[in-house]
């Protein structure tokens, strides 16, 4: 063997260790992204967690004092107001620590709370179309609001020729006249005639019925699905979660503990890392034997372009559908996201199929018109929005609600 061969052979022995090492460096620095951007959702969820706990602390606070406050009838006998009822009610109707509320409270409250929240884009239009004489420049910045707001290119270009043709604005100063073509523009878009019901409130729904939770990481599947069992239990229906995120620890803990909030019993793997779709076979089979009203399912968060994760998700649902019909599939999408959501929703429609849409964090910034891109795009309703972290913040979406809030 000659020099030159000898040299050739190091050479590539020294580029082989080279590349291992780079290799071995580059492996330890993803684990440690994943390992940090996995405590950091934790972090979120742990205060999201924390903030529902104390909105329940405050809601049993107001409660007590109210009791209080209010005298007791002549005939009755004093009973301390945190005294439980002689006779246990059924776990389905009763809050471990304070009754859910009722949807049409909800969707009164959150219609003002969407009223006060921050910039919310329908107010930005009707400063513009009120003035005295529309500019060009006018009609660009009512165009360029509606893009800002997530309302989509085809939407936004639709709405501002409908608005540019309407004579109530072209042809008066009247701010009523103004305001009232405006909500009848964003009524007619966002919809008023689609069936906004959760498949599980129809006649036709089977019993149990089914409903998956999916979504990528971090808009807030579990708190979500925690949030609907409370929604279900305060309508009156009996109620089982499936803790189907077995990719991350924490979930698991947290959906039980959202499930002792309105005993509502959470089917879970004994060990860290099981199966997803074994986890939904065992809470189908439970749901089905118990006779449930409803079965929520949740699962791991996941990036839309890992096809292997999207596969799964298919699994979760052929798996369960060996017992149970799946009635309902949800997305969670986060508001704030914008157009970045709404290329997840496309993903996640092809994967697995979705009935629904609920939008977190819609008060959040001035992205309101994602319910009308969303809506546009995926050909699916948006059926419930959140707006805040406490345990009863999340509610049917409201067409009429939901615009007049955001022109209030």
């Amino acid at each position: 063997m000659d020099t030159q061969q000898i040299i050739a052979i190091v050479v590539v022995a020294v580029i082989a260790i080279a590349l291992i090492i780079v290799g071995v460096l580059a492996d330890r620095a993803r684990k440690k992204r994943i390992e940090t951007a996995e405590q950091a959702r934790e972090d979120r969820e742990a205060a999201a967690k924390e903030a529902a706990d104390t909105a329940i602390a405050a809601q049993q606070a107001e409660r007590s004092g109210q009791s209080e406050s209010e005298p007791e009838p002549p005939a009755a006998t004093p009973e301390p107001a945190a005294m439980p009822a002689p006779t246990p009610a059924p776990a389905s109707s009763v809050a471990s620590e304070s009754a859910p509320e009722s949807a049409t409270s909800r969707m009164t409250r959150l219609k003002a709370r969407l009223a006060n929240s921050a910039n919310p884009f329908g107010k930005a239009l009707f400063n513009i179309l009120a003035k005295d004489h529309l500019s060009e420049a006018d009609w660009e910045d009512v165009e360029d609001t509606l893009l800002m707001a997530d309302v989509g290119a085809d939407a936004s270009e639709q709405l501002v020729d409908e608005l540019r043709n309407d004579a109530r604005i072209t042809g008066t100063h009247d701010p009523a006249q103004v305001r009232e073509a405006l909500r009848s523009k964003l009524l007619a878009m966002v919809g008023t005639d689609t069936d906004r019901r959760l498949n599980a409130d129809k006649p036709e729904a089977h019993k149990p019925s089914v409903i998956i939770m999916v979504g990528v990481n971090g808009t807030g599947k579990t708190t979500t699905a925690g949030k609907l069992a409370r929604l279900f239990v305060a309508d009156g229906k009996s109620v089982m979660l499936g803790a189907a995120d077995t990719f991350r620890a924490a979930a698991a803990d947290q959906l039980e503990t959202w499930g002792a909030k309105v005993n509502v019993p959470v089917v879970r793997s004994d060990k860290d890392g099981a199966d997803p779709a074994s986890v939904a076979f065992e809470a189908s089979q439970r749901a089905k034997n118990e006779n449930a009203d409803v079965l929520i399912i949740d699962t791991a968060g996941r990036l839309q372009n890992k096809a292997n994760l999207m596969d799964e998700l298919g699994k979760i649902r052929r798996v369960t559908e060996k017992n149970l019909p799946v009635d309902e599939v949800l997305l969670v999408l986060d508001a704030t996201t914008g157009q970045n959501g709404m290329e997840q929703a496309k993903v996640f429609a092809q994967a697995i199929g979705i009935t629904g849409v609920v939008l977190s964090k819609l008060d959040g910034s001035a992205k309101g018109g994602i319910v009308i891109s969303v809506q546009k795009e995926l050909g699916v309703p948006v059926k419930l929005v959140g707006l805040g972290e406490g345990p009863d913040d999340l509610a049917p979406f409201d067409p009429e609600g939901f615009v007049d809030g955001i022109l209030a």
